[in-house]
């Protein structure tokens, strides 16, 4: 130990500098290469969730089906904030009392959002807490199927959120319902959230270019290249918007305003403006050699896209407690007109 330091201190204060500079460039070459291999990681996974993908039972599609909806499920899992849920088989509902086809996989808020029910591997989902929807399909994506999955579309499109919530805030305890803001500081009743509407995702194991109809209903497709590759899509509807970013922002925040009926207050007049300038969702493309490291590409640019909704809606207890309490209502008069009729 004595003869060491001696060595340290005979050591010109050049030689310490070289040293010093020597284990820096050691240390960030380590780090470089840390990175390269996270890459090289990324895409060892594509090819290996390919794979998985590319197996199937051909006498028994539905267990093929149940089967790869798993691996895609395990994908998101492995790039979506442990904050959000996600789930199989779900069905989504809103407080006007319309509820969607079932939903493949859905990534949703479990955190502040209560289930309108939720026992076993049965799950009703309010619309205010779902960010993403999924719809897995294999190489079958012809024309035939396009009015199926136009259906199933519209059946989440058809599904309206509520502002109907109360609930404790920094400025204090507000009611967010937009038809008794009337009057109030304009300021006050302006929002960042309107309506929300999750991001539609269609995630295929078919090769060949799918139907512009299929493809045109959904913000995100994921499928297979012709050489075994994972590819994605991102659908831009946004070329009257200086920012890609404004487009989504009012797309997922603002979402069919005009679906609501004049007495609830919804209106554009009541929406915050996003003023982001030159953004757009390929700056967090990933590639080499020319090539996209989809699944890394996809953990940025999905990422972005849910943090533009951030936090779900509150939940409006007060609008599916009318919900359930006029349907309850309802059944009491048949029941009450038919007991009457029998007299």
């Amino acid at each position: 130990m004595a003869n060491g330091k001696g060595k340290m201190d005979e050591m010109t204060e050049e030689e310490k500098k070289k040293k010093k500079k020597k284990k820096k460039e050691r240390k960030e070459k380590m780090m470089k290469r840390t990175i390269e291999e996270i890459i090289n990681n990324y895409k060892n996974m594509e090819t290996s969730l390919v794979n998985q993908l590319l197996i199937q039972t051909p006498a028994h599609p539905p267990t093929t089906g149940a089967y790869r909806e798993g691996v895609w499920k395990s994908l998101f899992e492995q790039i979506i904030p442990h904050k959000f849920c996600i789930d199989q088989g779900v069905f989504i509902m809103d407080s006007y009392g319309k509820i969607s086809a079932e939903v493949d996989l859905a990534i949703f808020d479990e955190q502040y959002t209560p289930y309108i029910f939720n026992y076993g591997k049965i799950k009703f989902i309010p619309i205010e807490a779902v960010a993403v929807v999924i719809q897995c399909k294999g190489e079958k994506l012809e024309e035939d199927v396009a009015d199926e999955i136009k259906d199933w579309v519209e059946s989440i499109r058809d599904l309206k959120t509520s502002l109907k919530s109360v609930a404790r805030v920094m400025k204090g305890v507000i009611d967010n319902n937009p038809s008794k803001a009337k009057g109030e500081n304009e300021d006050i009743c302006k929002k960042t959230q309107t309506s929300t509407r999750p991001i539609r995702i269609l995630c295929s194991t078919k090769k060949e270019d799918i139907d512009k109809n299929i493809v045109n209903l959904f913000d995100i497709t994921l499928s297979i290249t012709e050489e075994d590759g994972l590819k994605k899509t991102i659908h831009k509807k946004c070329e009257d918007y200086k920012c890609e970013y404004d487009y989504w922002y009012e797309e997922l925040n603002h979402y069919g305003l005009d679906r609501f009926e004049k007495g609830e207050g919804y209106s554009k007049d009541i929406i915050i403006k996003s003023s982001l300038i030159d953004k757009n969702l390929d700056g967090l493309k990933v590639t080499r050699n020319g090539k996209e490291i989809v699944i890394m590409s996809l953990i940025f640019q999905l990422n972005q896209m849910i943090m533009l909704i951030n936090n779900p809606m509150l939940f409006p207890h007060e609008a599916y407690t009318q919900m359930f309490k006029d349907i309850i209502l309802k059944q009491l008069d048949k029941t009450t007109s038919t007991e009457t009729s029998k007299i």
